[in-house]
């Protein structure tokens, strides 16, 4: 079995050969506007379809996407506010580039199928994917199936209460002081005035991005009753610390309402790094293939 699989992001678009289970070959490419990049993207995959033929694509995209196979607009990239992507067609372009069977969801919820699969929810049918990074994403997982109603989750915008004291206005461009607005790698660095990477450890303003994040994961277990959530991205797979403090800060939020829940919330740190959306768009390609049988 040949699948591909792409990992659309805001700065690179990870191509990748291989199934599930095994990444055989790798290839990164800059991202542009949406013509330039799709026509590279499909450029490559072209070039591999000619070595050997790929069976399947699938494609975990930044979004927001149309995830409503019953719209015109299916596959494109609906209503953002990053420059030449707007209505961009990411599965009709890449596709066409194969003519094979072709599965598309979000980046975010690529990530939680391939943990759910091989990393940090293995055996769990409920849990949550969270991405901390340059913007904050939420997969979320319902009796084994990612959930998408009118759009997929947008919960990393979801208002949360401030910690007592907490004055900082926030840098989402829509909502200023939501959850991403107040605990992404921007809003860090916005905070500490410096790069995220060089924010020391002992710094006071983790405790305000640590209590947003607690406040947001306490809002998911009250609404979904998840077994689990995974805390991956890159502020959280670079400060695995992190985790142990939002998971107590949690419980503690809870109030010993949830039975389930103890004096730690089963929150844990996602295991598969970087290759978390590679191998969720390969899980992708898999289903586009199996649907064709």
């Amino acid at each position: 079995m040949r699948l591909a699989g792409v990992e659309l992001g805001g700065t690179n678009a990870n191509l990748v050969l291989g199934t599930p289970k095994e990444i055989v070959e790798r290839c990164r490419l800059e991202v542009t506007d949406g013509a330039d990049t799709l026509g590279r993207i499909a450029d490559k995959l072209k070039e591999w379809h000619r070595q050997q033929p790929i069976e399947a694509l699938g494609i975990a995209s930044f979004g927001p996407l149309q995830l409503d196979s019953g719209q015109a607009d299916y596959g494109h990239v609906v209503a953002t506010v990053k420059p030449g992507w707007d209505g961009a067609d990411v599965l009709g372009t890449l596709q066409r580039s194969l003519d094979c069977p072709a599965k598309i969801h979000s980046d975010v919820t690529g990530a939680a199928l391939a943990e759910g699969a091989f990393g940090a929810a293995i055996g769990c049918h409920d849990f949550v994917y969270i991405t901390v990074g340059t913007g904050i994403g939420m997969g979320i997982i319902v009796n084994g199936r990612p959930v998408v109603a009118s759009l997929h989750p947008e919960a990393g915008h979801i208002r949360v209460r401030r910690m007592e004291g907490d004055k900082f206005g926030g840098v989402c461009s829509y909502h200023e002081d939501c959850l991403e607005g107040l605990a992404s790698g921007p809003a860090i660095a916005t905070r500490a005035r410096q790069p995220g990477n060089e924010v020391s450890d002992d710094n006071p303003i983790w405790q305000p991005v640590i209590d947003a994040l607690a406040e947001g994961c306490s809002t998911l277990f009250f609404t979904l009753a998840s077994e689990r959530i995974v805390l991956g991205g890159g502020v959280i797979n670079q400060r695995h610390w992190l985790v142990e403090e939002i998971a107590f800060r949690t419980a503690a939020k809870l109030g010993g309402y949830l039975p389930f829940i103890g004096e730690r919330a089963p929150i844990v740190a996602a295991r598969l790094g970087a290759d978390a959306g590679q191998r969720g768009a390969l899980l992708l390609a898999e289903l586009a293939l199996q649907s064709q049988a």
